[in-house]
């Protein structure tokens, strides 16, 4: 007993409580042995960010006609236009071939999708099903004020065609039909209608409407229809919303 307390007399005081105090040792050397360090997370951010753009670009690149329906891009040489790797354009592509825009060659790249009249045709037909219905029902059910909202959409897409830009056009296009569908409050119609819409913005291999006169008589088609919305002119809605698909497929 006395030989224990001189030891314990003799025992060096114990050291103050650190940061990890209380967790085993083993468990505080998982994460320096066996999972990532916490510096990775804002690389896979960085990484997403990357291919997000990517993807924007070659997108309006498709738009704008910069790749050539029928051609066949490799992702290193598209890589370095753009001044990134070739992995977030092979990603990028990926998600392009998913939404119609190209398809793979093995061994070589992807192939720009070939859009043919009748293909467009048909889409035109299915959006005009889906979305013409919807409009007229909220012609009827929303109130002039909403409909007034929407005119800085319209305002951008018709900017747009003035400059002949057809990239912006598409862009800004898509914007003012999903905002319109979005006031029926179903997001399951809005993501199958934009997704109908994308595919049919792909350019021709002569595309009819890229001449400037035509988009802005397409984006004064938008500024048309918001004026018959606002006003309640449902007969002026049904015919503008019909010639808007049957006549350009826009």
């Amino acid at each position: 007993m006395e030989q224990a307390r001189a030891g314990e007399a003799g025992a060096s005081p114990p050291s103050r409580p650190h940061a990890g105090a209380g967790v085993p040792e083993q468990a505080r050397g998982e994460h320096t042995h066996s999972e990532p360090p916490l510096p990775e997370a804002p690389r896979l951010v960085q990484r997403h960010s990357v291919r997000g753009q990517v993807l924007e670009a070659l997108r309006a690149a498709l738009l704008g006609g910069d790749l050539a329906p029928g051609e066949v891009y490799s992702a290193p040489a598209l890589g370095m236009r753009l001044g990134v790797s070739a992995t977030p354009v092979r990603e990028a592509m990926q998600q392009l071939a998913i939404e119609g825009a190209v398809e793979v060659v093995p061994n070589r790249g992807f192939r720009v999708i070939v859009r043919t009249a009748r293909e467009l045709a048909e889409l035109a037909e299915v959006r005009a099903m889906l979305e013409i219905p919807v409009m007229l029902r909220l012609a009827r059910t929303v109130p002039s004020a909403r409909w007034a909202e929407l005119r800085p959409l319209a305002e951008a897409t018709a900017a747009a065609a003035a400059r002949g830009d057809l990239a912006t056009y598409g862009e800004a296009d898509r914007a003012f039909h999903r905002a319109l569908l979005g006031l029926a409050g179903n997001e399951q119609l809005v993501a199958v209608a934009d997704d109908l819409h994308r595919r049919s913005q792909w350019p021709l291999v002569s595309p009819p409407a890229t001449r400037r006169a035509d988009l802005v008589a397409d984006a004064a088609e938008h500024s048309a229809l918001l004026d018959a919305l606002v006003a309640g002119d449902l007969a002026v809605v049904q015919s503008l919303v019909s010639e808007h698909f049957t006549g350009s497929g826009d």
